[in-house]
């Protein structure tokens, strides 16, 4: 069986590094997989890029072509939003493969920025497509916060600002509507919240709905001794250590917002001698950023050991997100033994055993927050929650198990067209 995974990254960001690891570990169970991305850092053979001179054309206007329709609604957020208009020769490029590597299905994952929205019911093969967010089924943000308009027909988005039914939301809506009537399509999403949000959504409530997990290597991201991780990192010894993803303040999402006032509960009940940040994903503080606490600011880590070294010399890792999927950070941390603290929304819980792995915060609640990451740093058995954390990712979450599903999946597919 010939699979294609459509990507527009290969390893940068989240989404892009989930379906590089989903790439590999069909590879592993003898599935002849191939990724066809728009930007290719990795030095990975199978993953195709664009290599002609037109292709490289189109990929240097087509961020800010793509985006024109934005400037319309100057108060929008960036990187919120994704209109999908601008055409794209991913068609072609699938035609024109040699013919051992045609494939018999494809893989759609995070493709803003790659994949114009008519071009997904050109493609003759079935479709399976990899949710990593809401972009799919809404009219155009990546997630919804707390707007459902997402089940009916978008418009008036106050993600764009807009008092207008007749706006962007609707106009691409409607385009995904028309374009997608007849899909031979199956939705995967790595987690039940967002499985749910699919089945409640205008756009996907008739088509089949699958919940496949992410996976992640487990050789490659295991307990490692803490202390011998923090002087590998540089890291204090004698104190513990908060971990968490570097987001601007003003990215409401992320909930970094809620996540400095927990901070600031923290330090009132005393842990602000005891207790260091460490942010990864950025060299410096973002602006606005406020904490009384030191911070160690890592940088941008790609490869898995350096990964795997700071979720190991962490004793907690906070994830303050308010809307989220399956953040590959969260299975990470668990699968280095780490303890997790998350607010209880999204696919938090589907990873996060409250009181057991982590501690699942009551939502948006910064009190509660502050206490269970107070309950990990004080609790008095932290070599069970840490096994329990490894335990979790080994039974549920680990990269064979989720490439044998799709293989499954995949199958039946396509001996349902024989």
């Amino acid at each position: 069986m010939n699979s294609l995974i459509l990507s527009t990254f290969d390893i940068s960001g989240g989404a892009a590094r989930a379906a590089f690891r989903l790439h590999h570990g069909l590879k592993d169970i003898n599935i002849n997989s191939r990724m066809l991305v728009e930007y290719k850092t990795s030095s990975d053979s199978t993953v195709i890029a664009n290599t002609n001179k037109l292709e490289k054309l189109l990929n240097q206007m087509r961020p800010t072509l793509d985006n024109l329709p934005l400037k319309f609604y100057p108060k929008h957020d960036y990187g919120t939003f994704s209109p999908q208009w601008f055409p794209d020769l991913i068609d072609s490029k699938i035609k024109h493969l040699s013919p051992d590597i045609i494939p018999d299905i494809i893989n759609i994952h995070w493709a803003c920025g790659y994949l114009k929205i008519e071009s997904i019911a050109k493609f003759k093969q079935p479709l399976v497509w990899t949710l990593h967010d809401m972009w799919a089924f809404t009219g155009g943000c990546h997630y919804s916060l707390e707007c459902d308009r997402y089940t009916k027909t978008c418009g008036s988005c106050f993600q764009l600002d807009s008092q207008k039914e007749q706006d962007l939301s609707r106009w691409v809506w409607k385009r995904k509507a028309k374009a997608w009537q007849n899909l031979d399509l199956t939705i995967v999403t790595p987690s039940h919240w967002l499985a749910k949000k699919a089945r409640q959504s205008s756009l996907f409530k008739n088509y089949p709905i699958k919940v496949i997990p992410n996976g992640i290597d487990i050789q490659k991201y295991k307990p490692i001794d803490k202390n011998t991780a923090r002087k590998w990192l540089n890291l204090p010894i004698d104190k513990q250590l908060i971990l968490c993803g570097a987001a601007k303040s003003s990215y409401k999402r992320k909930g970094m917002h809620l996540f400095e006032k927990a901070l600031q509960i923290l330090s009132r009940m005393g842990y602000k001698n005891k207790v260091e940040l460490v942010v990864f994903g950025s060299l410096q503080p973002s602006e606005g950023d406020n904490t009384d606490f030191k911070c160690h600011y890592m940088g941008n880590l790609h490869d898995d050991i350096s990964l795997a070294l700071i979720y190991a010399a962490a004793d907690v890792f906070v994830a303050a997100s308010i809307q989220d999927n399956l953040p590959n950070t969260v299975i990470e941390a668990l699968a280095c033994g780490t303890p997790c603290v998350a607010f209880n929304i999204g696919g938090m819980p589907d990873m996060i055993e409250h009181q057991a792995n982590g501690y699942l915060a009551q939502a948006f609640e910064v009190e509660s927050l502050a206490k269970g990451i107070a309950w990990i740093l004080s609790n008095n058995y932290p070599q069970k929650i840490r096994d329990r954390a490894r335990e979790k990712i080994e039974q549920e979450f680990n990269l064979e198990l989720q490439a044998r599903r799709y293989s499954q999946l995949f199958n039946e597919i396509i001996n349902q067209k024989l």
